[in-house]
């Protein structure tokens, strides 16, 4: 019983000093993880303070007070980009068959990529669009709160060992022609076709914090609520809602759904498994 009580007082003492950690990286550089989920956050500050032999969180909050561009590293631990080419095929392949048929009425059209990470998933959109002769009237706005990350999201260049996978995802997302025409192999990294980048506008955005980017019609944001607390999710769909044209549609991650959120019944349901929305004409 004492053991637990001594566990159970660390944990209070460790949320009190996260609390303050996030709390100094929102006042002192306006990034606010606040509303992030707590787990996560606890996952990925431990990591850092067993990573670089720290005593204690308060002295991690230190190093980001005092020392130059520490912040950038705690941006990438706590940004979320797990990402991949033609992550989950099965939702790039429902999108071709239920939704591309829909943006095809439309004279241009315009997509919102939100927390793009570092672009992976925003060129597998872009190559589907090209094989559905859509590129050329389609404006993609991809966005992230860390300029970290659409830095490489930008130049488009990825590690060579993921190809064979991208390859096979892509693949099974539908793709119709040799996924090997979309990229040129240099050393240990492939360079992405520039011209997919023609039609993309990669952009700072935080979805804590920032407003309404566009009026679009289809929202891609994969993964990211996940990381977020109840409340945030909620705050998020609802920008999403307010972003969108009436008949527009919202892709979610897999664990991911619009269920229990206050903008439920201003949806349909085009695709439960793979989490595919279209936003009610009549709300």
């Amino acid at each position: 019983m004492e053991k637990q009580e001594e566990i159970n007082l660390l944990l209070q003492k460790q949320d009190l000093e996260i609390d303050l950690l996030l709390e100094v990286i929102f006042r002192q550089f306006g990034y606010d993880f606040r509303d992030y989920n707590k787990a996560h956050i606890r996952r990925r500050i431990l990591h850092r303070i067993q990573t670089l032999d720290l005593k204690s969180i308060s002295e991690l909050q230190h190093k980001i007070l005092h020392e130059n561009g520490f912040i950038e590293m705690i941006l990438r631990d706590l940004s979320i980009n797990v990402t991949e080419m033609y992550r989950d095929p099965s939702f790039y392949l429902q999108l071709r068959k239920e939704v591309f048929p829909i943006l095809k009425t439309y004279p241009f059209i315009k997509i919102w990529h939100a927390g793009c990470a570092t672009g992976e998933e925003v060129y597998s959109f872009a190559i589907m669009l090209k094989e559905e002769g859509l590129y050329h009237r389609a404006q993609i706005y991809a966005t992230d709160f860390n300029p970290l990350v659409l830095e490489t999201a930008r130049k488009g260049i990825y590690p060579v060992n993921r190809i064979k996978e991208y390859t096979q995802n892509y693949q099974n997302a539908g793709g119709s022609q040799s996924f090997s025409d979309y990229y040129i192999a240099k050393y240990d990294s492939v360079i992405l076709d520039q011209s997919l980048n023609n039609n993309i506008v990669f952009a700072e955005h935080n979805l804590v914090s920032d407003s309404v980017f566009a009026e679009v019609h289809l929202i891609i944001c994969r993964n990211v609520l996940i990381y977020f607390n109840k409340d945030l999710q909620n705050k998020v769909v609802k920008l999403f809602t307010e972003s969108l044209i009436k008949g527009g549609f919202l892709g979610l991650g897999s664990k991911e759904n619009l269920m229990f959120t206050d903008v439920y019944e201003k949806y349909q349901i085009v695709d439960a498994r793979e989490r595919i929305y279209k936003k009610k004409i009549q709300i």
